[in-house]
């Protein structure tokens, strides 16, 4: 069954405006003008910080941890261009395309094992917990896959390109809803959504190519909100709208909360602050309103933004190059992963 399409495609973008204003307490922004990139959304009054590894704005200035995710004996953990996601137990997880495949770190960095090549090249890491539990979701490619926290596969949701299904061809996140429904972002190929019960029974899909509300260029990242578990919410990345969309789990839009961004690729959520990686060289860290309370590593050299051959002797601490990844923890500290060749994590710890 396909979900009822969206009922804002049938209406002005004034009138559907004005509805959203009535029905949310979001603040809904329009859309960008797509004729000329906007600008980054109103940044803090204060500079970012770039001297000795700080980065970010008033009370939300982060320091890097020097060389965390180190692995004995390798110069490189391998290309990143995935994810990074963080246990109850504090153990991080970064994907890899790589022959790592997925890096099991402590919290201070210490290398713990990888699941090598069975776990290569997923693009989004996800946890869920399921009685008591706790799952790795992993999408990337024709693959979303389960996985328990010793790497092993318990369960694959193959797609299966051209059935009324599964047409998703190149997917690009997953997340999972308190009850256990499954989503999945196809960014690379349709820009749709797909919705699938915990034993991976389809239940519809939503979205469509183009730039009106419920639209995405890109659906590259999507994140189940569920600090309202009984109404919980998706928070898609609508990368080349370079902006961030609100849904129900039916795909109705509730708002588009901000716009401007830089190539959003990810979103994680903790208590109330909400960290995206954007693309371009920065993220930032927003309010429970989406408004910017800190931009982060925003990198001054232009030719380094968004590139994925910036190599390693060109780095600089608290500067990010292509952010695609983010996890915070449950002390508050944030990871941030760049698309990067030789591939690299970063960790901010916020300062006093």
């Amino acid at each position: 069954m396909e979900l009822p399409s969206i009922r804002a495609l049938s209406m002005s973008t004034k009138n559907f405006a004005a509805s959203i204003l009535l029905a949310t307490a979001f603040s809904v922004q329009a859309h960008p003008d797509h004729d000329q990139k906007p600008a980054a959304a109103p940044s803090p009054a204060a500079s970012t910080l770039q001297d000795g590894g700080l980065t970010g704005q008033g009370d939300w200035v982060y320091k890097t941890v020097l060389n965390w995710g180190h692995i004995p004996g390798q110069e490189h953990i391998g290309s990143t261009h995935g994810g990074v996601a963080v246990d109850k137990s504090g153990k991080i997880y970064v994907s890899t395309d790589g022959p790592n495949g997925i890096i099991v770190y402590q919290p201070d960095g210490t290398f713990i094992k990888s699941w090598g090549e069975p776990s290569r090249r997923f693009h989004s890491l996800a946890i869920h917990e399921e009685n008591g539990k706790e799952f790795l979701y992993a999408a990337g490619g024709n693959r979303v896959c389960k996985l328990d926290l010793d790497g092993k596969i318990v369960f694959q949701l193959d797609n299966k390109p051209g059935s009324a299904d599964r047409p998703w061809t190149n997917a690009t996140a997953v997340d999972v809803t308190p009850d256990g429904t499954i989503f999945v972002a196809d960014g690379y190929g349709t820009n749709l959504i797909y919705k699938y019960s915990q034993d991976g029974q389809f239940l519809g899909k939503f979205g469509a190519p183009g730039d009106l509300p419920g639209q995405f260029r890109t659906c590259h990242g999507l994140t189940v909100d569920a600090r309202n578990p009984e109404k919980p919410l998706l928070i898609v990345c609508d990368r080349e709208n370079l902006r961030l969309q609100v849904l129900d789990t039916n795909g109705h839009i509730i708002a588009i909360p901000i716009t401007g961004l830089r190539r959003p690729c990810a979103t994680a959520i903790r208590g109330d602050k909400l960290l995206v990686a954007e693309l371009a060289g920065r993220a930032v860290l927003l309010d429970k309103d989406f408004k910017i309370l800190s931009e982060l590593g925003d990198n001054p050299v232009v030719e380094q933004r968004a590139n994925f051959g910036v190599p390693p002797k060109d780095w600089k601490e608290g500067v990010f190059t292509a952010p695609h990844g983010c996890a915070i923890d449950y002390d508050g500290n944030l990871y941030i992963q760049d698309w990067n060749k030789w591939g690299r994590i970063t960790k901010l710890v916020k300062t006093p």
